[in-house]
């Protein structure tokens, strides 16, 4: 929609059966329909429910591009929908003008849809829609616009410390906090309107997965602020390991015997007869074969020709470099200045440098 593409996760399936059904029951019971009329209306109200959260999510989209951002998507799923761009915004202000987008569209229908429950005959079929996209657009705009990330308040609250402390990780950070104490929080005030009745039972697991859901993803976003926070420290030149040449044909254990013994990280390479570099071994391949085949193997049959490597200039920084290998997932990469290999990165020494703390974990 508007150049923008749309996908629409399986779980949309369990939603549009769950809302079809309980939404059906409901306005057969008020209208006195049929149970066929019941659940046909139940499915239009999942439409127009998906049109709401399509609108809200366009309102992202739509000003993030008039700021420059790419749109990769939008996706609907259960829980709603997400917008996933390009590329974060680059000052506060737009950061938060693209967030707070959605839930002034959502507020925007919600107004209108309160004005058409008011203006049409009570109890009617025209006026229970209303009423219902009414009551869920308010609720979508006022609960999107609680401080804490992911949702779309938190990214306000983000741009805001950004502002003020010139740190977007450390917003990133703070609102990520935030948004796990609003994720129990929301747990727990559902749970006390489930247990006072004013709540259905239904509502309560239904709020326990959407905390579940935003406990992580506030968890992704500390987690992401402090990865960021570590990309200067990401040198290609200092951390590619260095290339230990050996013939072609040489027996894999007698490569390993000479890798072991040049001292620190390095990568075993094969050379052609003139001593180009033109395949680089394999580090899960090399791991595969038992130890006691290894004196006849070559090496050759557990590398991969450099021409198959994905490549990263030495002089990326550390944002590009972690696009780059998100772009490409691998294990191994040619580290290159220009055409000669300067090394290679293992995606292993890149995680340690990025999350010290996580790798010692593990």
């Amino acid at each position: 929609m508007f150049g923008v593409p749309l996908y629409l996760n399986a779980s949309m399936l369990l939603l549009a059966l769950l809302v079809t059904v309980t939404y059906g029951e409901f306005v057969r019971r008020q209208l006195a329909l049929s149970p066929t009329a019941g659940y046909v209306i139940g499915f239009g109200f999942v439409v127009c429910l998906l049109g709401s959260v399509l609108l809200h999510e366009l309102g992202h989209a739509l000003t993030a591009r008039r700021y420059g951002i790419g749109v990769r998507g939008i996706t609907l799923e259960l829980l709603g929908g997400y917008t996933e761009m390009e590329r974060d915004a680059p000052t506060p202000r737009i950061d938060l003008l693209v967030s707070l987008a959605g839930p002034a569209v959502s507020f925007v229908l919600g107004l209108a849809a309160t004005a058409a429950t008011l203006a049409l005959p009570d109890r009617t079929l025209a006026n229970q829609l209303a009423f219902q996209l009414a009551v869920s657009n308010v609720i979508v705009a006022v609960f999107n616009s609680l401080p804490g990330l992911p949702l779309d308040g938190g990214r306000a609250l983000r741009a805001g410390v950004w502002a003020a402390t010139r740190d977007r990780h450390l917003g990133t950070e703070v609102a990520g906090w935030v948004g796990r104490v609003v994720a129990v929080g929301s747990a727990v005030v559902v749970a006390l309107l489930t247990v006072l009745k004013v709540l259905a039972p239904l509502a309560l697991p239904l709020m326990l997965l959407v905390s579940f859901t935003l406990w992580r993803g506030a968890g992704q976003s500390i987690r992401l602020a402090r990865i960021s926070r570590r990309f200067p420290l990401v040198d290609l030149a200092r951390l590619a390991r260095r290339v230990l040449l050996v013939p072609s044909g040489t027996p894999l254990a007698e490569a390993q015997r000479q890798r072991d013994g040049s001292g620190g990280p390095t990568a075993l390479g094969i050379a052609d007869a003139a001593g180009r570099p033109v395949a680089l071994v394999d580090l899960v391949a090399e791991a595969a074969v038992p130890v006691e085949r290894r004196p006849w193997l070559a090496v050759d049959a557990v590398a991969r020709s450099l021409t198959d490597l994905p490549r990263l200039p030495v002089g990326l920084d550390g944002e590009r470099v972690v696009e780059a290998v998100q772009a490409h997932p691998g294990a191994q990469y040619l580290v290159t200045a220009g055409e000669d290999v300067v090394g290679v990165l293992h995606i292993a020494d890149l995680a340690q440098l990025l999350e010290p703390k996580r790798k010692m974990n593990t």
